[in-house]
């Protein structure tokens, strides 16, 4: 297995370094340092149930050209037009954009080009600090509340039978006092592999709240590894929320540094797979400062062979005494093959804290499913309420109602194709 494993890293990095142009400064420093990390392996312990075999299959080539797809539709999870940004196969599209009539100190732009380099561990965010052209960039200044949430739309497009890789970057910025709401979106059709290697960097000032929402539903092929890194400042409220309905293999790995008193994070995801999906949702809450509170719920749908995983760290130092963190993880098997690996952790290092963690999975209740049938309601359908009201815990997590009510949509979706 080690063997297999450190193959598939040398060959992928391979392809990336063969296929990425002549980089200079930063850019080459990132290639540098993702060539000599590689892929992780399941030794590592943040890697140990997701397995990146499969990626050395895969025949890198260039993205096509974004001004050559056309698009049919924009997905959106508003009823009113608002603010977005839309990104075709990794790269911006101006005249599917929408960024007029933004209130003052509201900026929201386009990165193309030459961007900065991320900071930060690991060899993904290596990568997209090396190959990363285009992003979005969101900054609302102090005291200012955006009315209207943000969409940004990531729209994957593939041609002929070698995979693209794109790494989109993100940076969102909230400055004290202000409110904002930003809507992520990743779709792709279910033909062709690619890999989206997505970077965030999130801070949200003293007294500022932000809503961030994400939905994955890329093509089944695809690969999708989003890195989300969250500052939290005094008094600050992040309200969380990632969707999990596509891909061959999505792993969403989120950190928030609670580096202030006072600060309210929730973080919390859903997820419904079949197939061979493979659905990896890792977190880490980081109490750095006292009277903090953190809320975490994660619940999913397991159909056919697929694989969820979970692991969620909650860290309290030294220094946060009165921490109040709240984890839960619960997974329902549709199947006698599904799988779920759930790792739950709290490391506390105060004496004077609140915490609780907890994971169950089970299959669909036969009981409930018999009141149900008995009622006249058709086996399929009664299956349908059932795995609605069990993934609505979840989506309840969600603030915002529009959002709510958009994921909801996406989830029902799901369910009524099975």
């Amino acid at each position: 297995m080690r063997d297999e494993q450190n193959q598939t890293a040398r060959n992928f990095v391979e392809q990336v370094v063969a296929l990425a142009p002549a980089l200079v400064g930063p850019r080459a420093d990132g290639l540098d340092r993702f060539a000599k990390a590689g892929l992780p392996s399941t030794r590592a312990e943040a890697w140990k149930f997701t397995n990146l075999r499969g990626l050395d299959k895969l025949t890198l080539g260039p993205a096509p050209d974004a001004a050559t797809v056309t698009v049919d539709a924009i997905p959106t999870a508003l009823d009113t037009p608002a603010p977005r940004l839309v990104f075709v196969a990794g790269q911006y599209r101006a005249d599917l954009s929408r960024v007029g009539d933004l209130p003052d100190g509201v900026v929201l732009t386009a990165l193309t080009g030459e961007t900065a380099p991320v900071a930060g561990d690991g060899p993904f965010r290596a990568l997209n600090s090396a190959l990363s052209s285009h992003g979005a960039a969101l900054r609302v200044a102090a005291g200012v509340t955006l009315a209207s949430p943000v969409e940004l739309v990531f729209i994957a497009a593939t041609s002929g039978d070698k995979a693209a890789l794109w790494n989109p970057r993100i940076t969102i910025d909230i400055a004290d006092g202000a409110e904002a709401t930003v809507v992520e979106h990743h779709v792709g059709a279910n033909a062709g592999a690619y890999i989206s290697n997505i970077v965030a960097d999130v801070s949200v000032g003293a007294s500022a709240r932000l809503h961030h929402y994400k939905l994955q539903a890329e093509g089944l092929e695809a690969w999708h590894l989003a890195n989300v890194s969250t500052h939290l400042a005094q008094d600050a409220v992040y309200d969380t929320f990632v969707l999990n309905l596509g891909a061959r293999l999505a792993r969403h790995e989120a950190r928030q540094v609670l580096d202030g008193t006072g600060i309210e994070a929730r973080v919390s995801g859903a997820y419904a797979i079949t197939g061979n999906q493979v659905s990896d949702i890792t977190t880490l809450i980081d109490h750095a400062k006292p009277h903090c509170t953190s809320r975490e719920v994660v619940k999913g749908v397991i159909d056919g062979s697929a694989r969820a995983v979970f692991q969620g760290k909650i860290v309290v130092r030294p220094d946060a005494q009165k921490t109040d963190g709240y984890q839960l993880n619960r997974a329902l098997l549709l199947s006698d093959n599904a799988e779920i690996n759930s790792k739950p952790e709290l490391e506390i290092y105060a004496d004077d804290v609140k915490c609780s963690h907890g994971a169950t999975a089970g299959e669909l209740d036969e009981n409930q499913m018999f009141y149900l049938r008995a009622r006249g309601i058709s086996r399929d359908a009664a299956r349908v309420l059932l795995i609605g009201a069990f993934l609505d815990e979840a989506l309840e997590e969600i603030i915002d109602e529009t959002v709510r009510a958009y994921f909801r949509a996406r989830a029902e979706a799901w369910m009524g194709a099975r």
